[in-house]
This record gives structure tokens, C-alpha cells and sequence, in this order.
């Protein structure tokens, strides 16, 4: 397969990772909002583990097999500043992913361990790393 389509499938993974990231913090601000038992609450429940384990979850599968390919392909990245940024930035990347994981499983379980506020700051954490990873990628600042 050549590069130019890893690199292209990569893509694709990763902008449908994170969709999933961007708009599931967001559904937790509208879900704690929500009274418990509620047909809203369990209509977010439904939609927030479809959303985890149907796009995200082989989203971020996929962006990391596709990723680690083009990788293995030029290994020579690794001493590269920017490329070590980078990758730090996705380790926090899928970090952010576990923990998003984890407020969906105490929402799934009637726990509202944040305030829809909380949630709205973490709505950001990926916007930020997205940030970072792009800069990096694209410009290779200490290139």
C-alpha cells in the first residue's frame, strides 16, 4: 500500500476521532443538565455510548495503526523535536479519550461527578492538543 494512502486513511481516522471528542464532552454538558431517569438523560446515554464505542473508540484504533504505519515507513521521525511534541500530544490525545470514557461510565451509572461547567472546560482539552499536533505536523518548528 503506499504512502500517500496510509497517510490519507490516517487522516480520515483522525478527523473522525476527533469529531467524536469534540462532541462528546459536549453531550456530558447537556446530559448533567438533565434530570435522572429522565427520557432526555437515557436518550443521552444511548447516544454517548454509540458515539464512544461505534465512531470513537475504532477512530482512535485506526488512527494509530494508521499512524504507527507512516512511522515504521520513516522511522527517522523519532529525533525529530516537533515529531516527539507531537506524539506526546497524542499520548495526552488518547489520555483525554480514557477519561471522556470514564465520565461516560459514571453518567451511564446516574453519577454526575461534574458540573456541566467542568464539562465544558474539558471540551476544550482536545481543541487545544489538536492545536499543537497540527502546528507541529505542518510547520516543524525545530525542524
Amino acid at each position: 500500500m503506499s504512502y500517500d494512502i496510509i497517510k490519507a486513511l490516517h487522516i480520515i481516522s483522525v478527523i473522525s476521532w476527533m469529531a467524536g471528542l469534540l462532541y462528546l464532552p459536549r453531550l456530558f454538558v447537556y446530559h448533567a443538565g438533565t434530570p435522572l431517569g429522565s427520557v432526555q438523560a437515557e436518550t443521552f446515554k444511548v447516544m454517548e455510548r454509540r458515539l464512544l464505542k461505534a465512531i470513537m473508540n475504532p477512530a482512535m484504533i485506526a488512527s494509530f495503526i494508521f499512524g504507527l504505519w507512516m512511522l515504521a515507513l520513516n522511522y527517522a521521525l523519532i529525533y525529530e523535536a516537533w515529531f516527539i511534541i507531537k506524539f506526546i500530544c497524542v499520548i495526552l490525545m488518547a489520555a483525554c479519550h480514557g477519561k471522556f470514557s470514564k465520565m461516560r461510565r459514571l453518567l451511564e451509572n446516574d453519577e454526575k461527578p461534574l458540573s456541566s461547567k467542568s464539562y465544558r472546560v474539558w471540551n476544550e482539552v482536545p481543541t487545544v492538543l489538536m492545536i499543537v499536533i497540527v502546528v507541529m505536523a505542518v510547520v516543524k518548528p525545530f525542524s
